[in-house]
């Protein structure tokens, strides 16, 4: 569930400040106060999860005063000016340095609720905003997003290290849903380029003509700068690269070819053609595709990922339930060994869908795993993928599940996973270490 916003209330008058508080508390928002802008400027900082409501009149340093030293710490931070009557130009100019809105007394509460409720949803999506460009910069927290130690993620996550701190075109291949785009990320993110320009770019999502003028100019009226120069010294990623037509991959090749060596801009074509008959080498001119393919990444399909399957389902499950406010559902050695063994052509995004919609039935009461895993043939059975697994992958995939799972729900108690498990010290140790969890990650 989504955390209450805080609001920060600012007013040297004590009856005015706790009557905001005790009604904006009961709109569901969460209220302090502050008897003066001094006391709010220590309690506010540049990443306040919430806005603040201040006074206009007060002792010492004014609301006005208060709303610059704001702004100076972080301009987007939404200020809700309150007026006395007659001191509406005061309010205008307020509004021309930059508060959010304002209000004259004696004021509508409603109105104050209103107000509050826009500008806590303007700063939600600022802070979220703020955090993913944050994310999207961190290697290392790009890389804890590829979930999984099975030999074939272990393999790509080596790739990436590797490759990202090389300096040629990447192409990264793999079936629709493994998480490509999140790869071309982790790659920009943990080379030399990180803290340069990521640009994502998708060739399929326009006609050739608006294609042409997104990536190479000259744009139109309230359309971006041109792709190839807006990433230039950064990444530029283009996805779908398969769909460029012979002109458009013409005008590509010759662009990369101006850049000159080192590549001013370093260029990561996605390909998502997994077919048989057609490749990305097949439909791509070949001199096109020997530079694109300088370095090469093939991300693994999901039901190649083995154990990976059940921690990111886990992981998937809790996230899901923590959104709806329900349990995670528990996950039988059956629906296991089903989750193993399903082909799961939509990947990890297929994944994603039942890991929800198990949460749902599991808030609901009904349904089960295997019923989400239903195909539409005849015999109204989970398909099975025909790749085969070894009795000794489900029971030890099977096993690292249950530990990690009682382990959560424990908060890393050992004694209470030793009881639930029927499990003595030395084995729980034994087998914790055996698939690398660490007490520390639950407590």
């Amino acid at each position: 569930m989504s955390k209450a916003m805080k609001i920060a209330i600012v007013d040297d008058e004590k009856d005015m400040r706790q009557s905001i508080s005790q009604w904006l508390a009961l709109s569901g928002f969460d209220t302090e106060t502050f008897a003066s802008a001094e006391d709010a400027l220590k309690g506010v900082n540049p990443d306040y999860p919430g806005i603040v409501v201040s006074d206009i009149k007060m002792p010492g340093m004014d609301g006005m005063q208060l709303l610059r030293k704001l702004k100076s710490l972080d301009s987007t931070l939404p200020v809700i000016m309150i007026t006395g009557h007659g001191d509406v130009p005061m309010a205008v100019e307020a509004m021309r340095i930059g508060a959010f809105d304002f209000l004259e007394k004696p004021f509508n509460p409603d109105r104050m609720t209103e107000l509050a409720k826009k500008a806590t949803q303007a700063r939600r999506l600022t802070l979220d905003n703020r955090a993913l460009r944050r994310e999207l910069s961190d290697g290392s927290a790009l890389m804890n997003k590829l979930i999984g130690s099975s030999g074939p993620m272990v393999r790509l996550k080596e790739d990436i290290l590797d490759l990202g701190q090389a300096d040629g075109h990447v192409l990264i291949e793999g079936e629709t849903g493994t998480g490509k785009t999140l790869v071309a990320h982790a790659l920009h993110a943990v080379g030399a380029r990180g803290s340069k320009k990521f640009v994502l770019l998708s060739c399929s999502a326009f006609d050739e003509d608006t294609l042409i003028r997104r990536l190479f100019g000259p744009v139109q009226e309230d359309e971006p700068i041109p792709a190839m120069e807006d990433a230039r010294g950064g990444t530029l990623v283009l996805e779908d690269i398969e769909a460029l037509s012979m002109v458009m991959q013409s005008r590509l090749l010759t662009a990369i070819n101006e850049q000159g060596s080192p590549a001013e801009t370093r260029i990561v074509a996605i390909c998502n053609l997994q077919e048989q008959d057609k490749t990305c080498e097949s439909v791509l001119r070949p001199d096109l595709f020997y530079r694109l393919a300088a370095l090469r990444i093939t991300v693994p399909p999901l039901r190649q990922r083995g154990e990976d399957i059940l921690t990111l389902f886990t992981r998937l499950s809790e996230q899901f339930a923590e959104e709806y406010g329900c349990d995670a559902p528990e996950v039988s050695a059956q629906e296991a060994a089903q989750l193993l063994q399903a082909p799961w052509p939509g990947n990890v995004r297929q994944l994603i869908n039942v890991a929800e919609r198990a949460v749902l039935q599991s808030r609901r009461g009904t349904g089960t795993i295997a019923s989400l895993l239903m195909t539409d043939t005849d015999d109204n059975k989970p398909t099975m993928t025909t790749e085969g697994k070894p009795l000794k992958e489900f029971v030890e995939a099977f096993e690292k599940m249950l530990i990690d799972n009682t382990m959560r729900r424990h908060k890393g108690s050992i004694v209470a996973v030793m009881d639930e498990l029927c499990l003595p010290r030395r084995t729980l140790n034994e087998k914790m270490a055996k698939y690398g969890l660490q007490r520390s990650d639950y407590l």
